[in-house]
C-alpha cells in the first residue's frame, strides 16, 4: 500500500538547509495499522504530508495506493483519506451538509453522497447531529466527523494524524472503538501518528520509530520492547542496610543488571521478569532479606524511545514539528 525508497525533503530556513527527511525507506502492507512514531522533530508530518501528495519530495521516491506521489498526485489523493491535527469541518456548517459537500468534491452524486454521509453517521454514532451545527458538537464528536469527513469516498488508505489529541481518556476510547471496527468492517491500511504511546501499543501492527528524519526502528510493539535492556523489577526493605545487602545478594542471579539502591529500595533489570522472580525471592531468603513489596515492569514504548534517542517521546511542545 505505501512504498518509499530514500524519501528526502529539505528546507531552506535563515540561509540554512535543513534536513526535515533524510532518506526515508518504509513498506506499510495492504490492511495493516502502521503507528509512525518519532520524537517532535523527528520529521513524522513532513513525511505524511509528502505522502498525502501536501508536499513535494526534495528526491527519492513513493507509491502510496498504487500511485506516484510526484507523477499521480490526484489518483493518490482518489484513493487515500487523511485526518489532519486540526478540525476539518467548517465552523457554521451542518454536519451532515459538510460531509455531502467533501463527498461531491470527491465525484459523488449528491444522493450517493447523503446516503453514505447518513451511513457513516449512523456507524460513528452521530446520527443525532445531522441537522446540528459543527461547533456545537462536542470534542470528541467533532473528532468522529472529521474521521467521517476522511472516509467519506471510501478510502483503501487512511493517515490519522495525532486523531486524539485533546481528546479526554473516555472520548479517546471511544473514537478508537470506531476505528477499529470500521478497519475491521471494510480492511482498510491505517497510518497513525500519535503521542499517546498507550494507542500505538494497544492497536497497531507495527511500530515504526523516526528520528533526525531516517527511520531508526521498524517492529511490533514487543520486538521493539525487547530492544530494552529487560524488565524493570523493584523492590522494597525495612532499611537501608537491608537494602544494601540485597543489592550485593541478587548480583549472583545472572541476568541480573543495572543494580541501584535508593534508600530502602533496590532497582534491577532482568530478562524475563516474571521467570526470573522466583530466583531472586530465593537469593533475597538465603541473604537474610524479606522484602516488602515487590514490582515487576515491563517495558513501554517510552523507554523504547529513551533507550533508541535519548529522550521520550513526550519531552517538549506537541506543536509545531518540522
Amino acid at each position: 500500500m505505501i512504498h518509499t525508497r530514500a524519501l528526502t525533503r529539505t528546507f531552506r530556513t535563515k540561509g540554512t538547509t535543513v534536513e526535515a527527511v533524510r532518506g526515508l525507506d518504509i513498506d506499510v502492507e495492504a490492511g495493516e495499522l502502521l503507528a509512525f512514531l518519532g520524537p517532535n522533530g523527528a520529521g513524522k508530518s513532513t513525511s505524511l504530508r509528502m505522502l498525502t501528495t501536501l508536499l513535494l519530495p526534495t528526491s527519492g521516491s513513493a507509491t502510496v495506493a498504487g500511485c506516484d506521489i510526484v507523477s499521480d498526485p490526484r489518483g493518490v489523493r482518489r484513493r487515500i483519506g487523511y485526518v489532519g491535527q486540526g478540525r476539518s469541518a467548517g465552523v457554521g456548517q451542518r454536519v451532515r451538509d459538510e460531509l455531502v459537500t467533501q463527498g461531491r468534491c470527491y465525484g459523488m452524486s449528491h444522493a450517493e453522497a447523503r446516503t453514505r454521509a447518513d451511513e457513516l453517521l449512523e456507524v460513528l454514532e452521530l446520527d443525532g447531529t445531522a441537522d446540528r451545527e459543527v461547533e456545537k458538537l462536542s470534542g470528541g464528536q467533532q473528532r468522529r466527523l472529521d474521521i467521517a469527513m476522511g472516509l467519506i469516498h471510501r478510502p483503501a488508505l487512511l493517515f490519522l494524524d495525532e486523531p486524539s489529541t485533546g481528546l479526554d481518556p473516555h472520548s479517546r476510547a471511544n473514537l478508537w472503538e470506531h476505528i477499529a471496527r470500521l478497519r475491521a468492517e471494510n480492511g482498510m491500511t491505517i497510518v497513525l501518528t500519535t503521542h499517546y504511546l498507550d494507542e500505538a501499543d494497544a492497536i497497531a501492527d507495527r511500530v515504526v520509530v523516526v528520528d533526525h528524519g531516517t527511520v531508526i526502528a521498524d517492529g511490533t510493539s514487543d520486538e521493539l520492547k525487547g530492544k530494552v535492556s529487560g524488565d524493570q523489577v523493584t523492590f522494597t526493605t525495612e532499611a537501608a542496610e537491608s537494602a544494601r545487602r540485597a543489592a550485593a545478594a541478587v548480583e549472583r542471579v545472572p541476568s541480573a543488571h543495572a543494580i541501584d539502591t535508593d534508600g530502602t529500595t533496590v532497582r534491577m533489570r532482568v530478562e524475563r521478569g516474571d521467570a526470573v522472580l522466583p530466583e531472586l525471592l530465593r537469593v533475597l531468603g538465603a541473604a537474610g532479606v524479606e522484602p516488602l513489596t515487590v514490582q515487576v515492569q515491563r517495558p513501554t514504548l517510552d523507554d523504547v524511545f529513551l533507550t533508541l534517542t535519548g529522550r521520550s517521546l513526550r519531552d517538549g511542545d506537541q506543536e509545531g514539528e518540522k
